[in-house]
């Protein structure tokens, strides 16, 4: 018996029987630090990311003078007038009433200030037909879109009086206002929804309400604590909005599926015989073994995002690390813990018509001995042939991967986010077509030991004359004067306007040649470019530059991870092959799809020529994190099963077949949860969610069902080889007790090893 429990080792086995043992203090210390990380997020508040930190380069630069300076920049809006047909101009006289009765209008909601006619500032299109009545809101820029709606309302007043011209507004407050509502919507649609469908994927997979509830309740408490974790954590590392979507998003597929895991497990081992606390306890050295493997190689993926240097993404980051390594611990510790309370009531709630079905077929068409037939089915084929299938197999997946060698990133446009479901972008486009680079000009902000001295004056005047002699801008470029603070602003609409491509050639322009002949002439003075184009610029190269290093930490860390975990050399190169075909298999979905258009229209999108800048690199840290998961669940079975004695052919047979249900359960919670993504109005969030779910099918089918059967296959015994010297690395091999396994028979090779 002594030797019996000597093999139980490893931390999911002792804290699975630790909480199995003291099952109410395992549900109270959960609870009380849901309780207390909520209440301690709540106290001391969230810090958000600031402008001045959110990217390095000009624009860190930029912000930070202005920041420092103290200057409170106002939202700026501006409402275009513009003529429905060619013989009416800005100069005819009912036009020129529309101008005053705008200014009237706006003046009279007391929200804003500074309100300039296009007459006298110049802002008349060069056809004459087009003009832009420029304001600033009042009070801090940040909430100018709480306020603007008085003022939509009194321009749109103005619209009714004035059939023949088009009268609408624009500008930081009014575009604030109204994407704030579309996404909000939206996001709130995605969260409400994705709750729902877990929860009813997991309904139909287990039959039984409580064994459906408690995935869901375990995930929701772990992304209840990590918000308030994140609260705490944000005044080290600002946090953003971006980052508790994404940790949301994680946080209910990997919680879930961790549950999921555990439970199939110890539901498994009862109806194969076992007493209760003899199948919790193997699915704590077993389920919860392949838990704590993958979530500490998904919380490194994760990790990698703290490496580019982007606050946004070292957000999402650190908060997706955050409720990964929550939820593994709830799942390892108050998972067996309410299971041993539950007990058979686990089973309570159950759903006649599916109960029926899954006690005659074990569950997801299995057979009486828990093995799926479909699976079984595919298993035959591809064990037969095993060099046929991974040429047919990887070959389908290298085709899928071909367009992304093609791919074209950059920051999309407001048409190319939106479309037409939002009128504002109609607005946007309108103006820049009027006035090139208006509705997004480039900002320089000039620093000077004094602003007004004559050779800073001088430059200024330089400035504005050869950005519009470059070719840059084609104008009006507006110089705005803080005195006291001894800082400009000068505004410079970009040649190019909403054409990401044209604009950037524009920016560089201004930084190489515009601003070194004129303002870099005087001493002491600082001429960062900031705006839109520069803020995206920037964001690209410091996402460029970050790429190496991330995928080599990610790629690394995963790999001795995984050959600590298997203590094999094959496995752990088989498992980083396999996980970087998936995510290229994904790359080309996405480049097909959203580049080119290639049934765009069947996940509700349209082909906008672009994948949206950071996606990239996003996807490669989630899809490999939690590709992961189930890698790691299914080789620990076959592992498990070439312990018993099993050659390495029959070992994967029986793994795959075995895990086929759960993997099929967990894939289609994290397809449908990703999928609610796909419909959101913005096409980044399309994107998203269209290659993550699209990454995970591929994941749990092609790859786990059919590439690593076969490359498992067809190495045979090589599977298990570790080097001598490797030897002396950490053992963190299987972690299953004794009424799990009989004891090992590794096959005597030399410089081969099954690891105890």
């Amino acid at each position: 018996m002594g030797n019996r429990e000597t093999r139980v080792r490893g931390i999911a086995a002792r804290a699975g029987g630790w909480s199995a043992r003291h099952r109410w203090a395992a549900v109270g210390i959960w609870v009380l630090f849901v309780v207390l990380s909520m209440g301690l997020g709540s106290a001391v508040g969230s810090v958000e990311v600031k402008e001045s930190e959110a990217l390095k380069g000009e624009t860190h630069t930029a912000a930070k003078i202005i920041e420092d300076a103290g200057i409170e920049e106002p939202a700026s809006e501006s409402v275009l007038i513009q003529t429905k047909d060619a013989n009416t101009k800005a100069t005819d006289a009912g036009f020129r009433s529309a101008v005053a009765e705008v200014v009237t209008a706006v003046e009279g909601t007391g929200e804003v200030t500074d309100v300039t006619s296009p007459y006298d500032a110049g802002t008349i299109s060069k056809d004459g037909r087009s003009a832009l009545v420029q304001f600033d809101m009042r009070g801090e820029a940040e909430t100018a879109g709480d306020r603007v709606e008085p003022v939509l309302k009194a321009v749109a007043g103005v619209q009714k009086g004035h059939s023949e011209l088009r009268i609408e507004e624009i500008g930081g407050a009014s575009m604030n206002e109204t994407f704030a509502d579309a996404t909000g919507k939206d996001f709130k649609r995605a969260e409400f929804s994705a709750v729902p469908v877990a929860f009813g994927i997991l309904l139909i997979a287990f039959g039984a309400l409580v064994a459906a509830l408690v995935p869901v309740a375990l995930a929701i408490t772990a992304i209840m604590a990590t918000m308030g974790l994140m609260a705490v954590v944000s005044h080290v590392m600002p946090m953003s909005d971006t980052a508790s979507s994404v940790m949301l998003l994680v946080g209910l597929a990997v919680g879930v599926d961790y549950c999921l895991f555990y439970l199939r497990r110890e539901r498994e081992e009862r109806e194969a015989g076992r007493d209760p606390e003899t199948a919790l306890r193997i699915a704590a050295a077993t389920s919860g073994r392949a838990i704590i493997v993958s979530g500490v190689t998904v919380c490194v993926a994760m990790a990698g995002m703290l490496f580019t240097g982007l606050a946004d993404f070292e957000a999402m980051g650190l908060a997706s690390l955050m409720v990964v390594a929550v939820a593994m611990v709830g799942s390892v510790t108050v998972l067996p813990a309410l299971l041993s309370l539950l007990g058979e009531r686990v089973e309570k709630g159950r759903i006649p018509f599916l109960h029926r079905a899954k006690r005659r077929k074990n569950g997801n068409g299995r057979k009486g001995n828990g093995e799926s037939r479909f699976w079984g089915a595919v298993l035959n084929v591809v064990l037969a042939k095993p060099g046929l299938a991974l040429v047919v197999a990887a070959g389908a997946l290298l085709a899928i991967s071909a367009p992304a060698l093609g791919m074209k990133t950059q920051n999309l446009t407001l048409d190319q986010e939106f479309g037409d479901s939002v009128p504002i972008v109609g607005t946007y486009n309108r103006v820049n077509d009027a006035f090139p680079g208006g509705s997004d000009p480039a900002v320089v902000v000039v620093k000077a030991k004094d602003i007004n001295a004559a050779d800073v004056q001088s430059a200024l005047a330089d400035f504005r004359a050869e950005a519009i002699s470059s070719g840059a801008s084609l104008g009006p470029v507006d110089i705005k004067v803080h005195d006291a603070q001894n800082v400009a602003f000068v505004s410079v609409p970009l040649v190019g306007g909403s054409d990401q491509g044209k604009a950037e050639e524009s920016l560089g322009l201004l930084r190489d040649k515009v601003r070194p002949d004129t303002l870099g002439k005087v001493d002491g003075v600082e001429a960062p470019i900031t705006g839109q184009v520069a803020g995206s610029h920037d964001f690209n190269e410091q996402l460029v530059g970050s790429v190496t290093p991330v995928f080599a930490f990610v790629v690394v860390f995963a790999f001795l991870l995984m050959l600590l975990s298997f203590r094999s050399l094959t496995i752990a190169i088989t498992s980083i092959a396999l996980n970087l075909l998936s995510v290229a298999a994904a790359y080309g979905i996405l480049v097909a799809v959203f580049q080119h258009g290639w049934g765009a229209s069947l996940v509700g999108a349209e082909g906008v020529g672009a994948i949206v800048t950071w996606l990239p690199l996003f996807l490669f840290v989630i899809l490999f994190g939690l590709s992961m998961d189930y890698h790691v669940f299914v080789v620990s079975r076959i592992r498990e099963a070439r312990l018993r004695g099993l050659d390495t052919k029959d070992a994967v047979r029986h793994g795959v077949v075995t895990t086929a249900g759960v993997v099929t359960s967990a894939a289609v919670i994290m397809v449908a949860v990703f999928a609610i993504f796909g419909t959101l109005s913005m096409q980044s969030m399309k994107q998203m969610g269209v290659g993550l779910a699209a990454a995970v099918l591929i994941d749990a089918t092609v790859i786990r069902g059919v590439l690593l059967p076969a490359v498992m296959a067809l190495l045979g015994e090589r599977n298990w080889y570790l080097p001598k010297w490797m030897n002396r690395l950490p053992d963190l091999t299987h972690d299953e007790s004794a009424e799990a396994l009989s004891p090992p028979q590794p096959p005597a090779v030399e410089g081969k090893k099954v690891g105890v």
